[in-house]
C-alpha cells in the first residue's frame, strides 16, 4: 500500500502571509493540529502546528531565558525565539524544514518516518507541490478498513478512490473532514459532518460511482455544541 492509497487529498492549507491569529482559528475550526503552508502555485513552503503557536506573547507563554541560559545560548537562537513568539506572520513562525514523502512511498516507510521523527503527519508532494497529507489517523483508517497491499488490484482501487473523492464534492456539502478508503471495490467513508442529510448525500454520491461494490458509512454527525465551537469566530 502506498501514500496515494491512504493520503487525504483535500488538505486545508494557508498562505505564508496570513496572520497567526487566523491560523489559530483555522486549527480550531477544522479540528486539525497542523496546516501546510503553500504559495500561490501550490509549492510547499512549510508547516504550522499547534506547537509552533504555543509560546506566544499574546498569551504570556513566550520563553524567558534565565541569566545563565542566556550566557550559553547563541544570540541567533535568542533572536529566532523572539521572532517566533512575537511575529504575526505565518512565514516567521512556520517550520521550514518539513519532512515529506512522495505518492509512491509505502505505508511502512511512512509509519517509520512518523515514529522515528515523533510527528503526527507527513505532507505528500509531487516534485515540490503539495498533493496530500498522511496522518496517523489515515493509517489507522486503512487498518480498520482491512485494506492491504493484496487488495489493491492493479490500481483499480486507487482510481475508484479518486472518483469517489470527486463525486462526494458534487452535493455541495463540506467534505474536508471526510476521508475515503477503498479496498477491493468496497468504499468506507470516515470523518464527521454537520447533519444526517449531509451523511446521506455523501453516501449517495459515493454509491453513484460505477464499479463500487458497497459503501460503508462510518461518518459521525457533530453535535450542535461542537459545531458552535468550530464555527465560532
Amino acid at each position: 500500500m502506498l501514500a496515494k492509497d491512504v493520503m487525504t487529498r483535500n488538505v486545508v492549507t494557508v498562505k505564508p502571509d496570513e496572520h497567526v491569529r487566523d491560523i489559530a482559528k483555522l486549527l480550531l475550526k477544522k479540528r486539525v493540529s497542523a496546516v501546510p503552508v503553500v504559495d500561490s502555485s501550490g509549492k510547499l513552503q512549510g508547516i504550522v502546528s499547534e506547537g509552533d503557536l504555543m509560546r506566544r506573547k499574546e498569551t504570556e507563554s513566550e520563553r524567558h531565558s534565565s541569566w545563565w541560559l542566556a550566557l550559553v545560548s547563541s544570540p541567533d537562537k535568542r533572536a529566532l525565539d523572539y521572532v517566533k513568539s512575537h511575529s504575526v506572520h505565518t512565514a516567521d513562525v512556520m517550520t521550514r524544514d518539513v519532512i515529506t514523502v512522495n505518492e509512491e512511498a509505502t505505508v511502512q516507510e511512512i509509519a517509520d518516518i512518523l515514529e522515528s521523527h515523533h510527528i503526527k503527519r507527513v505532507p505528500v508532494v509531487a516534485g515540490d507541490r503539495l498533493v496530500g497529507i498522511v496522518s496517523r489517523a489515515d493509517l489507522l483508517r486503512a487498518l480498520a478498513s482491512g485494506t492491504s497491499t493484496d487488495n489493491v488490484n492493479s490500481g483499480t482501487d486507487r482510481q475508484l478512490r479518486e472518483k469517489v473523492e470527486n463525486a462526494i464534492q458534487e452535493p455541495g456539502v463540506d467534505v474536508r473532514l471526510v476521508s475515503v478508503v477503498v479496498s477491493d471495490g468496497v468504499v468506507v467513508l470516515w470523518g464527521a459532518v454537520d447533519s444526517d442529510a449531509e451523511k446521506q448525500a455523501i453516501r449517495v454520491a459515493a454509491e453513484s460511482v460505477a464499479g463500487i461494490k458497497q459503501v460503508e458509512d462510518k461518518m459521525s454527525v457533530l453535535s450542535p455544541m461542537v459545531q458552535s465551537l468550530m464555527w465560532a469566530e
